[in-house]
């Protein structure tokens, strides 16, 4: 609503940042040119950004301090899987690849029952994956799904279009 982004815009200047709407969905391109001015406007400033770990630290030392300096958490705990996939990331030079972590969106923790920023928790990661071609290891954390279950027949085999244009199979 036109009130919410009043309240947006106004928290946003309150914080010492500008704050513009777009509407891409509308307004396609020129719904975001003031946006896309914005952003260019900024991006040619002098950039202040500090990465929280180094690209050589290893993937423990990464994981840690993304628990400790951003979730306010004590360390991460990996499962005996976890531990495994590890040593083969270190072993096949994948160890200097960013680090994604993967858990609820529930709170800071990989447990969905606590809500919001817990303090002085382990992180908890059962699974460790390497996406060579995107550039970054996930780590998987609790009861998390990295992919929407999949069942062992796509929908799409049940679907068909008679002659007269009737769909069927979609239920």
């Amino acid at each position: 609503t036109p009130e919410e982004l009043g309240y947006v815009e106004a928290f946003a200047t309150a914080q010492g940042v500008r704050a513009v709407g777009s509407n891409p969905w509308m307004g396609g391109g020129e719904g975001c040119v003031e946006l896309a001015e914005m952003v260019s406007e900024a991006a040619s400033h002098e950039s202040t950004f500090s990465p929280i770990y180094e690209q050589t630290d290893h993937v423990e030392a990464k994981l840690n301090k993304i628990v400790q300096k951003i979730y306010g958490g004590k360390g991460v705990v990996f499962s005996k899987a976890a531990s495994k996939r590890l040593e083969w990331i270190e072993a096949h030079g994948y160890g200097e690849l960013p680090v994604c972590v993967a858990k609820t969106q529930m709170s800071l923790t990989d447990d969905a029952t606590q809500l919001g920023a817990p303090r002085d928790f382990d992180l908890h990661v059962r699974e460790l994956k390497v996406s060579a071609g995107a550039g970054f290891i996930v780590a998987a954390c609790g009861d998390i799904m990295l992919m929407p279950g999949m069942g062992k027949t796509p929908a799409a085999l049940r679907i068909d279009v008679d002659d007269n244009g009737v769909i069927s199979g979609m239920h």
